[in-house]
C-alpha cells in the first residue's frame, strides 16, 4: 500500500518592503499634507502626516509637521510627543522648541513656555516671533519689565513688528500711564493701517481721556476691519487688561459703536471701491 501524502503546511511569502522607497511614499504624503494645511483643512493633512511619521520615522520634519498639526487642533499631549520625537531627531531645530512652548503657553504652563522659549531662542536669537511669544509668558506671569524687554527685542530685529508695540501699551495702560500707551498704539497703527487690536485700543483710550470724537471714528474704524475686537472675550485672549477691558465694555456699549457692531458688509458693498 502506498503511504498515505503528509499534507505540508502553506508557507507564507514575506512581502520585501523597499524602505528607501516607504520613506520617499511618506515624504510624498508629508508635502500633501503641508499642502492641506496651508488652506486649513487640517482633518484631511493629519492623516497623512501620521502615515508620513510611520513612514519616515527618521525624519525630524515629518514629526514637526504632526506636531503642529495636533497644535493646530489643540491636540496638546499628540503634539507635545511627536515635537519631543522631533527634537530627538534634531536638536538644533529652534522651531520645534518655539511650537513646544506655544503648546504649554496654550495650556497656561507659563514656566514651561519660558524655558522652551528661551531654548530656542539660544539657537535663533534673532526671531522676533519667539521673541513676542516669551514676552508674552512673561506678561501672563506677572513679568511686566521682561515682557516689555522681549517686546522691544523683537521689534529691534523686526520695526515693522507691530504686535510687540501694542503688547507694550496694553502693559503701559494697565500700568496707568495712559500717555506712553497712546503713543505705542499710535506707532502700531502707523505701521500698519488695517491693524485693527491697536486701532481699538487706541480709540477707546483717547475717548476715556476725553477725546470723543476722535475715539469714536477710531472705533468704528477698527470694527469695520475686524468686528471680532467687539467681542470682550476675543479681546481678554489677546491679553488686554481688566483696566483696559473695564473702559472698552462702556466703549463698545455707546450707540454709535453699537451700530457700528450691528453693520454687516452686504455682498454689493463688498465689491465696491471705499470712497
Amino acid at each position: 500500500m502506498p503511504k498515505a501524502a503528509q499534507a505540508q503546511a502553506l508557507l507564507p511569502h514575506t512581502l520585501q518592503l523597499d524602505a528607501s522607497k516607504l520613506e520617499k511614499q511618506g515624504l510624498s504624503l508629508a508635502q500633501e499634507a503641508a499642502q492641506l494645511s496651508q488652506f486649513q483643512q487640517f482633518e484631511l493633512a493629519l492623516p497623512r502626516a501620521r502615515l508620513a511619521s510611520q513612514l519616515a520615522p527618521k525624519n525630524d520634519k515629518v514629526w514637526f509637521l504632526l506636531g503642529g498639526l495636533h497644535l493646530q487642533n489643540k491636540e496638546f499631549d499628540a503634539a507635545l510627543a511627536a515635537l519631543k520625537k522631533a527634537q530627538t531627531l534634531n536638536p538644533k531645530n529652534a522651531d520645534v522648541l518655539f511650537a513646544m512652548g506655544s503648546a504649554n503657553f496654550q495650556q497656561k504652563k507659563y514656566q514651561l513656555a519660558v524655558a522652551n522659549y528661551q531654548a530656542g531662542l539660544k539657537l535663533k536669537p534673532q526671531d522676533a516671533d519667539a521673541l513676542f511669544d516669551l514676552g508674552n509668558a512673561y506678561y501672563m506671569m506677572g513679568r511686566l519689565p521682561d515682557a516689555i524687554a522681549q517686546y522691544n527685542k523683537a521689534v529691534s530685529y523686526d520695526q515693522k513688528f507691530w504686535p510687540a508695540i501694542n503688547n507694550t501699551g496694553l502693559i503701559q495702560y494697565e500700568q496707568g500711564d495712559t500717555q506712553n500707551a497712546i503713543k505705542q498704539w499710535q506707532r502700531a497703527v502707523s505701521l500698519d493701517k488695517q491693524a485693527a487690536e491697536p486701532l481699538l485700543a487706541l480709540a477707546v483710550a483717547l475717548y476715556t481721556k476725553g477725546d470723543r470724537q476722535q475715539g469714536l471714528a477710531m472705533g468704528e474704524a477698527a470694527l469695520r476691519i475686524d468686528q471680532r475686537y467687539g467681542d470682550l472675550d476675543f479681546l481678554k485672549q489677546n491679553l488686554w487688561g481688566e483696566r483696559l477691558l473695564s473702559d472698552t465694555k462702556k466703549f463698545l456699549e455707546l450707540p454709535r459703536i453699537q451700530a457700528a457692531l450691528q453693520q454687516r458688509e452686504s455682498p454689493l458693498n463688498s465689491t465696491q471701491e471705499p470712497q
